[in-house]
């Protein structure tokens, strides 16, 4: 396929890939290279290139010789046995129908008597390139149906006639999201290796405490951020009361300056008493400083910081839980599709055994009627399925824009809060260098902290799944 040309259905960020090739809807691309994994390398007209996904692009047709196909058309039909006519169908194979019995094979007939042809049973037929079979669609596992498009590669004479060989289903979708079969599923690369980032453990839901309802990843990670900012809340309450308690204790000292007692004292004994007297007064005001200090440099902030945290997570939980409401929606749609698509393909079946049994003009006209409802079910399947995996790409980007943000606003967090602890335990030393020792193991463990550990630690103990959804295959 290396060459061939194709064309963007959709705008696409280039961000979900590292070396992602962005283009708006329209464009034309030619395709570099096709492995396996739904991802496509391409080049653009002005010489960009890079990755995309195969979902977002349809291939240009090549264009048809023109070597008068009516001529060859009417050649290749004078040439058959009397009943049977020549079509081509949309993948550009040849197929031939007997227009008496309404047999249809992909091998040409013979005009020689006794010569074996292989058609296509009466219980499997191509109609307009779909696979019609006695049991309508092929049945996945999951309990979903399946629509598998007719193929235009060479195959042997017959081959639509001769059994399917099973082969596993690539995905399977669970609460409406699909991902890969995991017994078929192709390695995929983490998006932040080595990072323990949020955009790579939470695409699956979990169970809730109570083992009753699912709850998303999207959902843990917002209540990770809504239970940090509470903890930085109660923080600032912490350093508070420690406020309080300095106050008091300036107080306390200030006011015991003043006693009286032993003030009688004379000669230089009573100048040293003086001046341990009043030492408590300036130690109340060295108090005093650092009670200020804490309310203006640790508390304040930490009130402060991100005030409108929790009307922007409220803001971020709407938007994904749309996105999640509308691929729910899109799924039932495509769902919907299939049971159509199914009950269109038993009426046709229906119809083409009562054409076996008795010809008439107008079981005949049945069965056309039949076969174009059954192509419009088919086409309405698949532009259901492409709804869906437009949609569940939404918001697979919006899920990875989203919790880099949530990661980046929890890192900002533990930062300040270190920052403002750290100012905290430098305005102690300052207040009181002679009890050193009791902040020196504080000032240790703060410069531990480390937000990239935090968040590896968590995210072992909560992710819900390092799969990332793929697209749906019909």
């Amino acid at each position: 396929m290396s060459g061939t040309r194709c064309q963007a259905l959709y705008p696409f960020s280039g961000e979900r890939h590292r070396q992602g090739l962005r283009f708006a809807a329209g464009e034309l691309i030619t395709v570099l290279q096709v492995p396996d994994g739904g991802w496509w390398e391409g080049q653009k007209e002005d010489g960009l290139r890079g990755w995309f996904p195969a979902s977002y692009v349809q291939l240009l047709e090549q264009k048809p010789r023109k070597a008068t196909p009516q001529a060859e058309e009417d050649t290749l039909n004078g040439h058959l046995p009397p009943g049977w006519q020549s079509y081509m169908s949309p993948q550009g194979r040849r197929y031939y129908v007997n227009t008496f019995t309404n047999e249809t094979t992909w091998e040409r007939p013979s005009s020689v008597p006794g010569t074996p042809k292989s058609p296509v049973s009466q219980k499997s037929s191509a109609v307009n390139g779909y696979y019609i079979s006695g049991s309508p669609v092929h049945q996945l596992d999951s309990g979903h149906t399946s629509l598998r498009k007719a193929s235009g590669d060479p195959q042997s004479p017959g081959s639509p006639a001769a059994p399917r060989r099973q082969s596993k289903e690539s995905s399977l979708t669970i609460n409406c999201v699909t991902f890969p079969h995991p017994d078929v599923m192709p390695e995929q690369q983490l998006l932040k290796p080595s990072e323990w980032s949020y955009c790579d453990y939470f695409w699956a839901d979990k169970k809730d405490s109570q083992g009753n309802n699912t709850v998303s990843g999207f959902e843990i990670l917002l209540q990770k951020q809504l239970k940090g900012k509470q903890m930085q809340k109660e923080m600032a309450e912490f350093v508070r009361e420690r406020i309080k308690i300095e106050e008091e204790y300036a107080k306390n000292l200030s006011k015991l300056s003043q006693n009286s007692l032993a003030a009688q004292e004379e000669g230089t004994l009573g100048e040293a008493w003086a001046q341990l007297k009043k030492s408590l007064a300036d130690e109340a005001e060295v108090h005093l400083k650092f009670s200020s200090k804490l309310q203006s440099e640790v508390e304040k902030p930490l009130l402060n910081f991100r005030e409108n945290f929790k009307k922007d997570m409220k803001k971020c939980d709407h938007h994904i839980a749309d996105l999640r409401k509308h691929l729910a929606s899109r799924y039932t749609a495509v769902e919907k599709a299939r049971k159509a698509l199914t009950e269109r393909q038993k009426d046709l079946e229906m119809k083409t055994q009562q054409l076996e049994v008795k010809l008439s003009n107008k079981t005949e006209e049945e069965i056309k009627k039949a076969r174009r409802k059954s192509t419009q079910a088919g086409d309405d399947l698949m532009r259901c399925v492409d709804l869906y995996n437009q949609a569940q790409s939404k918001w697979f980007e919006e899920m990875v824009t989203t919790t880099l943000e949530l990661e980046r606003l929890e890192v900002e967090r533990v930062e300040m809060i270190r920052q403002h602890l750290c100012q905290y335990t430098q305005l102690r030393h300052e207040t009181d260098m002679f009890n050193q020792s009791t902040v020196e193991l504080v000032d240790q463990l703060l410069r531990k902290v480390d937000p990239a550990k935090d968040r590896e630690l968590w995210v072992k103990e909560h992710k819900t799944g390092d799969i990332r959804p793929v697209d749906m295959e019909i």
